[in-house]
């Protein structure tokens, strides 16, 4: 492909693709135009869209909903190098490139711009209580295809909440990103946005069907019936009329949900799942994943519906349900800063999955679609750590003790930092070998004191009612 200089031209190709849309339309519709002439014969996109060049072109990519992830309607302007006049508009889905963006690609209208670091002011978060682990192991599998920085921030912001929030084991969390690292089509990662310090997640494989595969086959030794699996899907995604599917690396491929149900529904039996997807269509998954999981209580929650887009924020840092559902779960948002409000609606100590979508939900990306299943009420209910009947007595004792060591972290990050986690990681099981046996035993002693007296009101109140009929 040879490579054009600017003249006279690329001139009246931009003009041309600026003034034939409507006023309208310039306002939300960013045009690059790609400084190389493409051949006859030249793929566009992803295999699956079939866009070939069918003569020597010069393109144009509108893209029409710049803050959407892809699959989203985007359009590939082709025009003559000779002459500079349009021959072809096709419309698409993706990107007309592989992998990364063309070092010959210029931005030339972008009107829906975004600032990398807006001046907002945060405050602490409330500190939650320590979690219970919960009875079994619990493993995660974290998945991002053709990887933006936004989408690895977002499984660096689930991996903390995994780990500081409810301390998974490290060993037990599958990364699959990209190229099986740290590398997104944006270039490779260095500092997290969060709190500016360097990336903690740890990948273990590339994202594409091969790792989720891979990671799948090593949990069928591994999960018993006791257990919980976590899995949140991340990049792009769309629907091409055969189902829903997600994209994956090396090159924009749709790894469809009937195959990604089938690798689901190999795995043994277990006690939970809890799926979060933020993929463009993410909720085309929803109905055969339920069908296919092998788990007891199951829960999704998507960020669209099978037939519209998922939406970065405005500063391309996050996507906007992940990072919502994110800090639901752990107590903050990706600076450290404290919620909208508390998403524990029952107050019972712990975020349940379906509290984390009801506040994902609550403070939403209008250009969202959230939607949420469950198998039962119970896997509505299921939470990423354990759910304990008398987890107010842990609460109360332990609250007040931990509060004066709750600091700010590093500036400008108001949250208690990594440390303040470890600390609480390193000291709840031991924590759990004094107060939980003399929880128990205060309540069995509980029990026994009252019982009788309670049933003794119960008995009454039905006898009184009945006496009334």
């Amino acid at each position: 492909m040879a490579r054009i200089k600017e003249s006279e031209i690329t001139t009246r190709i931009r003009e041309h693709a600026f003034l034939s849309m409507g006023w309208r339309k310039r306002q939300g519709t960013n045009l690059y135009l790609d400084l190389k002439i493409h051949e006859a014969g030249d793929k566009l996109g992803p295999e699956f869209q079939r866009i070939e060049v069918t003569r020597p072109s010069i393109l144009v990519f509108a893209d029409d909903d710049p803050l959407a992830n892809f699959g989203h309607d985007c359009r590939y302007l082709l025009y003559d190098p000779k002459t500079a006049e349009q021959h072809s508009e096709i419309q698409a889905r993706f990107p007309p490139w592989l992998k990364k963006p063309p070092e010959t690609l210029r931005a030339f209208h972008e009107p829906v711009r975004l600032q990398p670091n807006p001046n907002v002011y945060r405050i602490r978060p409330i500190l939650r209580c320590p979690v219970i682990y919960p009875d079994g192991t619990r493993y995660a599998i974290l998945y991002s295809g053709m990887s933006n920085m936004r989408h690895l921030n977002d499984l660096e912001f689930c991996y903390r909440m995994l780990i500081d929030r409810y301390g998974f084991n490290s060993k037990h969390i599958y990364v699959l990103n990209y190229d099986g690292s740290l590398n997104t089509q944006d270039g490779a990662a260095s500092k997290w946005p969060g709190d500016t310090t360097a990336y903690r997640i740890k990948v273990t494989g590339e994202g594409n069907r091969s790792g989720f595969q891979a990671a799948v086959s090593d949990l069928k030794s591994k999960l018993k019936p006791r257990d919980l699996l976590f899995i949140h899907t991340n990049n792009h995604g769309d629907n091409f009329g055969a189902g829903s599917f997600l994209c994956e690396y090396p090159n924009w491929g749709s790894y469809m949900a009937s195959d990604f149900c089938a690798e689901l529904g190999s795995l043994p039996h277990y006690r939970s799942l809890i799926v979060m997807m933020e993929q463009c269509n993410s909720g085309g998954f929803n109905a055969p994943i339920l069908s296919a999981s092998t788990a007891d209580h199951s829960s999704i929650a998507s960020a669209a519906i099978a037939t519209k887009s998922s939406y970065a924020t405005p500063d391309l840092n996050w996507d906007s349900f992940a990072r919502d559902w994110i800090a639901a779960e752990i107590g903050h948002d990706p600076y450290g800063a404290a919620l909208a409000f508390n998403p524990d609606s029952n107050g019972n100590g712990t975020i349940e999955a379906g509290e984390a979508f009801g506040y994902a939900l609550s403070v939403q990306n209008p250009s969202d679609s959230p939607n949420f299943n469950e198998s039962s009420v119970a896997g509505g209910n299921i939470t990423l750590g354990q759910q304990y009947i008398f987890a107010w007595w842990w609460c109360w004792i332990l609250w007040p003790i931990l509060q004066k060591y709750y600091v700010e972290g590093p500036v400008p990050y108001p949250g208690p930092g990594p440390e303040f986690y470890e600390h609480i990681a390193e000291i709840t099981p031991e924590l759990q070998k004094l107060l939980l046996p003399s929880i128990d035993r205060a309540a069995d002693d509980l029990r026994k004191s009252v019982g009788p007296q309670a049933e003794a009101i119960v008995k009454a109140a039905f006898k009184a009612s009945k006496s009334r009929r």
